[in-house]
């Protein structure tokens, strides 16, 4: 960075902190509905099997490969 530019820390907003008012989302943002209501019985069991897999990996979003990781381990097959 040239001498001529600094920095402005106090510009910087580190949104992965609190929220301002201290109010957190109790809930993570989830690459599916948050809630499997609406779904067949077939369909919320996919979508817990791969909201668990996200928890248990880290992941927030899966690939196709992870999709048919998920799907293969609830017993289905081509």
């Amino acid at each position: 960075m040239p001498a001529s530019q600094t920095l402005d820390t106090d510009a910087f907003i580190d949104r992965r902190g609190p929220v301002p008012n201290g109010n957190q989302p109790s809930f993570e943002r989830r690459q599916f509905a948050n809630s499997y209501e609406d779904l067949s019985p077939d369909a919320a069991e996919l979508a817990r099997a791969i909201d668990g897999y996200k928890v248990q990996h880290r992941r927030r979003f899966v690939t196709f490969e992870e999709m048919l990781s998920v799907i293969k381990s609830l017993g289905y097959s081509k």
